[in-house]
């Protein structure tokens, strides 16, 4: 049987140290029996802004179609909810019918996360859900939250996928 492939989506291409952290996934995955597809943000040229940016795009959905799973990274990313970049990758993936897990969820719901203005609106005036959930209903429904790191995550990956053969 051939080794499930796991898109890897979240805001790690914008870490620094990318092509190092790339190489630990790689290496994290192929330890588990799995294979890493990696966004190759770092990778892509172009001769404009534009042109890289739809580069960016196609190569990552280009690498999303043959994934049998989806890994991803929901951490807070300039503010208090994860990347939107990442939250499209997930909502693709499960429209295209594959099975997200979604990493470095929070512990606490989000009534608990997000600073309120008064109880229950955000300083902006705007509702703050309140269903017990970690994230947003719609990632909450549609994934499998995990409270823990990306290692973490791949184990259970791993071991979800072995439990399905």
């Amino acid at each position: 049987m051939t080794q499930p492939r796991i898109y890897m989506a979240g805001p790690d291409v914008f870490m620094r140290d990318y092509a190092q952290h790339k190489a630990h996934i790689r290496q994290w995955c192929d330890a588990l029996g799995l294979v890493a597809l990696c966004p190759g943000d770092d990778e892509v040229k172009g001769e404009s802004k534009a042109e890289v940016a739809r580069r960016i795009y196609e190569v990552n959905i280009a690498l999303i179609e043959p994934a049998d799973y989806v890994v991803a990274n929901v951490r807070d990313f300039r503010g208090h909810e994860p990347d939107s970049g990442t939250v499209f990758e997930i909502g693709y993936a499960v429209g295209r019918g594959k099975k997200v897990w979604c990493y470095n969820t929070p512990t606490q719901d989000l009534l608990h996360q997000i600073p309120q203005g008064e109880p229950g609106y955000c300083g902006e005036g705007m509702h703050i859900e309140d269903f017990g959930l970690p994230r947003n209903l719609m990632l909450a429904g549609a994934c499998t939250l995990v409270s823990a790191d990306l290692h973490t995550c791949l184990q259970q990956v791993a071991r979800w996928h072995a439990g399905q053969r």
